[in-house]
């Protein structure tokens, strides 16, 4: 290892070393989907979910659209990262305070995040509060959920969390979008000092050419790293068949993450096997979550696959950041 991460130790977090003879910077999975579209009896898909470690083990929160096609988060447990087991029922969100009940009636949710910060795991969803917006909750134990404030204004999505605070207060990356299949695609930072109040925006990058020139978004929590804020996104192009969502990488400032030190012009994965490229919604790559191993660099990147199944893929931070480097156009 060449770059220092800061982090724990996961030495059970699942992995797979690279095929022999594969010059990829990321791999997939050979047997995924490891979460299939029908997992549990309500589900049409599983998707766009969020994994941490937990307890020695893995815990992480799903979206979950049913047979009606509602979008709806659930939570899951799992000793390997691999073999899933998900609550067949929604997470009902407990109202953290009485102002919170105002808004507490459940419309949708979709594509979570989660992080752990201070003393407990944070959720962030896009939640329907007339139009999409960005919902936050919080918990200890991924049995109880309790929800705050709502973090933006109508219309927003894409709200990923910082896995510390920067310069004294919460920070978080969003996309202000609108309310339909969003024009929108810029990423902007923005910071709290109490998880409730989010001002202080910056611009961080707009979308750019090729694979990602109709709109990008934060992917999963940002990593830290010696070399500066490790952010894995997506990116969207509009082919003549479509949207294609692919995955790329940025390095931040570690002091200002809204200053871009280096990003990716080509793609690190994009949509090429057929449960990537055949589902609900075709060719799509979508990064919620990674795992890192801090003493190795080990990575594992949990991606919905065509809006229907949840795939892995497996890389290294100091492969990905002399990628980033290398293959740079901010």
């Amino acid at each position: 290892m060449r770059v220092k991460i800061v982090g724990s130790a996961i030495p059970n977090m699942p992995w797979q070393d690279r095929p022999a003879g594969s010059q990829d910077v990321i791999w997939r999975y050979s047997n995924n989907p490891v979460i299939p579209r029908n997992l549990i009896p309500r589900a049409n898909s599983i998707f766009n979910s969020a994994v941490v470690p937990f307890n020695g083990k893995f815990a992480g929160v799903f979206r979950c659209d049913d047979r009606a096609r509602n979008m709806v988060i659930h939570s899951g447990k799992s000793d390997d990262g691999l073999n899933w087991t998900i609550q067949p029922d929604p997470i009902q969100l407990i109202p953290d305070n009485p102002r919170v009940a105002e808004i507490s009636q459940f419309v949708y949710g979709y594509d979570p995040r989660v992080c752990w910060l201070d003393d407990r795991y944070y959720v962030t969803w896009c939640n329907g509060y007339h139009g999409p917006t960005i919902g936050v909750g919080y918990t200890h134990d991924f049995e109880k959920f309790y929800q705050l404030e709502n973090a933006y204004l109508p219309f927003n999505r894409n709200g990923v969390l910082f896995p510390r605070k920067i310069n004294g207060k919460f920070a978080m990356f969003s996309r202000p979008s609108d309310n339909g299949h969003t024009p929108f695609g810029t990423i902007f930072y923005s910071e709290s000092p109490d998880m409730e109040h989010w001002g202080c925006h910056r611009w961080v990058m707009d979308p750019n050419t090729g694979w990602q020139s109709t709109k990008i978004g934060a992917g999963p929590i940002p990593i830290e790293t010696s070399e500066g804020w490790l952010l894995i996104y997506h990116g969207v192009l509009t082919s003549c068949n479509g949207y294609v969502y692919s995955m790329g990488a940025a390095l931040l400032d570690l002091d200002k993450p809204w200053q871009v030190i280096y990003r990716t012009h080509p793609y690190l994965l994009a949509p090429w096997e057929a449960y990537e490229c055949v589902g609900d919604v075709p060719n799509v790559a979508f990064p919620c979550a990674a795992l890192v191993d801090a003493p190795t660099g080990r990575t594992a990147v949990y991606y919905g696959a065509a809006d229907t199944v949840t795939c892995l893929a497996f890389s290294y931070v100091d492969d990905i950041i002399e990628f980033t480097k290398k293959n740079s156009r901010v």
